[in-house]
C-alpha cells in the first residue's frame, strides 16, 4: 500500500510539514508494510507561500517592509519560475504573528508593509504576483497595499487617511499616481474563505474579533469598509462586493478591484501550481487533516480539497484533527471514510496544541496496526 500524507498546518501548534512528518512517523512505528509520501498542504493561510517556494524550486529574497504597527521589520517573499513570478505570504509583512496579544487593534493596523513587497518583488521583474492571504493582522479593505502602490484615500479636505478607522471619512479615491508596472502584472489572491466583504458573515463581523475588536469596534469596521465600498463604486465604478471578497479583512476586495485581482480558492490553486494531483494518483490512501475539522472545512479549505480530488479517483481518506464534531456532517461523510480526533483524554486547549506532535504520532501508529489487522483478515 502506498500512503499520501497530504494535512495542513495545525494552527499555533505544528506546520503542516510537522504535522506530516509527525503522522508517518506513526506509520512506520506500526510496522505496516506500506510505502509514504509526505506532501505537506496548504490553502491560502499561514505557510502557504513557503511551501510553494519549496515545492516549486523557487528562491527567497529579503527586504525590509513596514509591519501592521508602522515599526520596520525584514519580511521575505519567493521568486519561482525563472524570477517571473512572485509568492507573497501577507502575513510575513501584515500578519498577526507579528504582533503580541496586548497589540492586536484592527482600526489601527495596515496592510502597508505587504504593498511593499508587492512593490519589491515588481523590482525584482516580477509580471505575476500569486499572494497568500491568511494570518493577517488587519481589516482594512486592502487600504495599506494601495497607498504602497501609489492609492491616495482622501477626506473632504483632501488630507490623506492611513488606517481603518479614519475610513468612515472618506470623500476620494486618487488612482492616477498608481506605479505603472501594476497595469502589466497579473495578480492572483489564494484566499482561505469565502466569506463577503460585508454583512453578517463579512470580513468585519467575522474577523474583526479574531484580531482584537471589540464588538463596538466591528461595528467601526463594518462603516469604515461600507464607506470604502461606497466611494470605489461612486467615483470609479470598482465593486468591491464580490465572492471571497472578506478574505484577509477584505484586501480581496480591494485588490479584485482596484488590481483587477483574479480571487481563487487557495487549496485549488496549491493543488494546480504543486502537481499536487501526480502524487494523488500513485496512493492507494490518502490521511489529511487539520487542527478542526468542521462544517467551516466544506467551505474550501485545504483537507476538503485534498479529499474532494481522493473521491474523484476513488480513494479512500482518513482525515485527522484536534477536533471533530460529534455529529459528523452528512456531506463531510462523503468525501471523508474516517474522521479521528488526535486527543487522549480531557485537556485544556493549551496542553493540546504543545502535544499535537505526540498525540499524531500516537494515532498514525494506531491506523497502521488497524490496516495491518485488516489486510490479514482479507487473507
Amino acid at each position: 500500500m502506498h500512503i499520501l500524507i497530504a494535512p495542513n498546518a495545525f494552527k499555533n501548534s505544528l506546520s503542516a510539514g510537522e504535522v506530516a512528518s509527525a503522522i508517518e512517523t506513526g506509520l512506520i512505528n506500526s510496522k505496516l508494510e506500506c510505502t509514504t509520501e509526505c506532501s505537506p498542504i496548504a490553502d491560502g493561510g499561514d505557510g502557504t507561500g513557503d511551501l510553494i517556494v519549496s515545492k516549486c524550486a523557487g528562491e527567497m529574497m529579503e527586504v525590509q517592509v513596514h509591519d501592521p504597527l508602522g515599526r520596520k521589520i525584514k519580511a521575505s517573499f519567493g521568486l519561482v519560475e525563472n524570477g517571473h513570478t512572485a509568492v507573497i505570504e501577507m502575513a510575513n509583512a501584515s500578519g498577526l504573528r507579528l504582533l503580541k496579544s496586548d497589540e492586536l487593534n484592527p482600526l489601527e493596523a495596515s496592510s502597508y508593509g505587504t504593498g511593499e513587497l508587492i512593490m519589491a518583488a515588481l523590482d525584482a521583474g516580477a509580471k505575476k504576483i500569486i499572494l497568500t492571504l491568511g494570518g493577517s493582522a488587519t481589516v482594512d479593505g486592502g487600504m495599506g497595499i494601495l497607498r504602497a502602490l501609489g492609492v491616495q484615500f482622501l477626506d473632504r479636505e483632501n488630507d490623506p487617511l492611513t488606517t481603518a478607522e479614519t475610513l468612515v471619512d472618506l470623500a476620494h479615491i486618487e488612482i492616477n499616481d498608481v506605479d505603472q508596472r501594476i497595469t502589466d502584472c497579473e495578480f492572483v489572491l489564494l484566499c482561505d474563505v469565502d466569506n463577503p466583504l460585508l454583512g453578517e458573515e463579512g470580513a468585519a463581523a467575522v474577523f474583526g474579533p479574531q484580531k482584537g475588536a471589540s464588538p463596538d469596534e466591528v461595528l467601526m469596521l463594518e462603516e469604515s469598509l461600507a464607506r470604502l465600498r461606497a466611494v470605489a463604486l461612486k467615483e470609479h465604478g470598482l465593486e468591491m462586493d464580490v465572492p471571497h471578497g472578506g478574505a484577509a479583512g477584505g484586501i480581496s476586495a480591494g485588490l479584485h478591484a482596484f488590481l483587477g485581482a483574479s480571487l481563487v480558492n487557495g487549496i485549488d490553486e496549491f493543488i494546480r501550481i504543486t502537481a499536487f494531483d501526480e502524487s494523488i494518483k500513485r496512493a492507494g490512501l490518502v490521511i489529511t487533516g487539520e487542527g478542526s475539522l468542521d462544517e467551516q472545512t466544506l467551505r474550501g479549505k485545504g483537507p476538503m480539497g485534498v479529499a474532494v480530488r481522493a473521491k474523484s479517483a476513488g480513494i479512500p481518506v482518513i482525515g485527522l484533527a484536534g477536533k471533530v464534531p460529534v455529529n459528523i456532517p452528512v456531506e463531510m461523510k462523503q468525501y471523508f471514510q474516517v474522521l479521528l480526533p488526535i486527543g487522549n483524554g480531557p485537556t485544556d486547549i493549551e496542553s493540546a496544541m504543545k502535544q499535537t506532535r505526540e498525540n499524531l504520532i500516537r494515532v498514525g501508529e494506531q491506523i497502521g496496526r488497524l490496516l495491518a489487522i485488516n489486510g490479514r483478515m482479507q487473507q
